[in-house]
This record gives structure tokens, sequence and C-alpha cells, in this order.
């Protein structure tokens, strides 16, 4: 095993781990925002466990940044949510 694999496993389970935390926060409280953050949660590690899995690199297949780009705007998305909402 390689330090690449060792640190794309640790960077997968960390965003596998925050996305539980914030869908336990969106089971507790309802709110869209957390299960957004969830799902974006998910597709970071989902693009780092493909990147991990057929050995490749941002640069041999850039539809990889299509995935992170995805969940960027899902964060993006739900911030510009949480703060339209009239009280």
């Amino acid at each position: 095993m390689d330090i690449n694999s060792l640190l794309s496993g640790a960077i997968v389970m960390a965003a596998l781990t925050i996305a539980l935390f914030f869908l336990r926060f969106w089971r507790a409280t309802g709110d869209n925002f957390f299960r957004l953050f969830a799902l974006a949660f998910t597709l970071m590690a989902l693009e780092r466990l493909l990147a991990w899995q057929f050995r490749l690199t941002s640069e041999d297949v850039p539809q990889l940044y299509l995935i992170r780009l995805l969940s960027y705007g899902l964060i993006l998305i739900a911030i510009v949510r949480k703060n339209r909402r009239t009280k």
C-alpha cells in the first residue's frame, strides 16, 4: 500500500463521516440545508473513491472535476437557499 492509497482512504472515510453527521442533523431538524450538505460530502467521497479505484489523477480524467463541481454547487445552493428564506 502506498501513501496515496492511505490518504485517499482517509479522505473517503472523513467525507462519509461528515456526510453521516449532516444526515443525522437533517433527520433531527428536517432542514434541507443539511440534506444537501450530506449529499455533497457523499459525492466528494465518491469522487475520491473512483479516482483511487481506477488509479486516476485529475489530469487523466477531467470528468472527475464534474463530480467535485457538482458537490461544491450543492453546497452553494444550500447556503443561498438558507440565506434567502424569509422570516
